[in-house]
């Protein structure tokens, strides 16, 4: 039996949350440590000072994201409901407008009008939306997921700089954090690649 080719595209939405949300994290944490750092000579207000950027940053990320996510979903359901509308009124228009497509393509005309008969037949908004629109199901937004993963990994990059915060020496407290955020973003970005397929090394 034929495996099925493994692709990273179904990945793209959260992944680029999750890379955003952690890398975020692990800078504007670091900075406001940097911050208080040079300022306190005692630890207790720098792990306040981090612990309350956590909350606040991640927050704020899981919002921001829910926010733009949710546009970008009314505006493809927005293009869809016009593109069903247009299928109703005019299908003969919209048939010849999706067998242009399938030449523009590379198809011959006589091929391309069989296949656009053919999906049209099937399910003429499913080929409209994907080949016409650039719209699909792996690719569509999801606010709620964009905004928990934007979230979550605001928390687990910005966790870094707070550990540094909470055990490093409260003298060398700024080397350490510059030096652990070059760590740490490295780290992000290693992991991102691997999760959208890229092989390191």
């Amino acid at each position: 039996m034929m495996e099925l080719e493994k692709h990273y595209t179904n990945r793209t939405g959260w992944l680029r949350a999750a890379v955003l949300g952690a890398n975020d994290g692990i800078i504007s944490t670091t900075s406001l440590v940097i911050g208080i750092a040079a300022a306190s000579d005692t630890r207790s207000p720098i792990v306040l000072a981090a612990l309350a950027g956590i909350v606040a940053g991640s927050l704020s990320m899981a919002a921001g994201e829910y926010v733009s996510v949710s546009s970008q979903a009314d505006i493809e359901k927005a293009d869809l409901a016009r593109e069903k509308m247009e299928l109703e009124s005019m299908p003969e228009i919209e048939l010849r407008e999706l067998a242009k497509i399938y030449v523009a393509q590379g198809l011959d005309e006589d091929l391309a009008m069989q296949v656009a008969v053919q999906l049209t037949d099937k399910d003429a908004l499913t080929a409209h939306a994907r080949d016409e629109l650039g719209i699909n199901e792996i690719t569509q937004p999801k606010p709620l997921q964009a905004a928990f993963a934007s979230g979550a990994s605001f928390i687990s990059g910005a966790i870094l700089p707070f550990l540094v915060a909470f055990f490093a020496p409260i003298k060398s407290m700024v080397f350490y954090q510059y030096g652990f955020a070059i760590v740490f973003l490295a780290l992000s970005g290693t992991i991102a690649a691997r999760a959208g397929g890229f092989k390191c090394g």
